[in-house]
């Protein structure tokens, strides 16, 4: 968790690891400041790079009258959750591998470099080893993300963990409900 390199977390989809990464970063020296999570699947090709990167005003055709800051920024001093990073787009992959590279980050429409201070767990569901094979990811970025790789294996692999996860679903409902815990066999 104090280590300061960049993670890999590979799983199935819903296999926890966004959880792992949250309690990567709860447990570090870090914890004090955010965990930022960006799901690149989830944010249009168009908009990916102004959300990570911020952006300027009028830097592009929508952008708004107030400058916006990035997320990458958002996370300056915690740690920057990238999932799904294998939906990436290529041509964003380049300026996230420099960024990651110098510590600094340039939004749209700006010319000035803004240093940024977070540690990087990235995570994906695909095999980027694959991706990189194909062309459809940097091998450099692949490399600059892999430095820690951690799987995380589905549940099907790891029934040890069942009864401890079922007892903390059940607390977290009763706390949720007011009610007490389920007992359970």
């Amino acid at each position: 968790a104090n280590s300061p390199v960049s993670l890999l977390i590979t799983g199935e989809t819903g296999s926890g690891k966004e959880y792992f990464g949250k309690a990567l970063h709860a447990a570090s020296a870090r914890r004090a400041s955010p965990f930022v999570a960006v799901n690149c699947a989830a944010i249009p090709e168009g908009l990916i790079e102004s959300e990570l990167f911020g952006h300027l005003p009028g830097s592009f055709t929508g952008a708004g009258p107030r400058a916006k800051r990035g997320l990458i920024q958002a996370a300056d001093g915690g740690t920057l959750f990238l999932d799904e990073i294998g939906d990436m787009p290529l041509a964003l992959q380049a300026k996230l591998l420099r960024a990651l590279q110098e510590g600094e980050i340039e939004p749209l429409g700006s010319n000035k470099l803004i240093p940024f201070d977070a540690r990087v767990i990235a995570a994906t569901s695909r095999d980027l080893v694959k991706l990189v094979r194909e062309g459809s990811f940097r091998e450099d970025l692949y490399y600059r993300l892999n430095v820690l790789p951690i799987r995380v294996p589905p549940l099907r692999e790891r029934s040890e963990d069942l009864a401890a996860l079922v007892e903390a679903l059940g607390e977290d409902m009763a706390l949720r409900s007011g009610e007490q815990p389920p007992e359970l066999s």
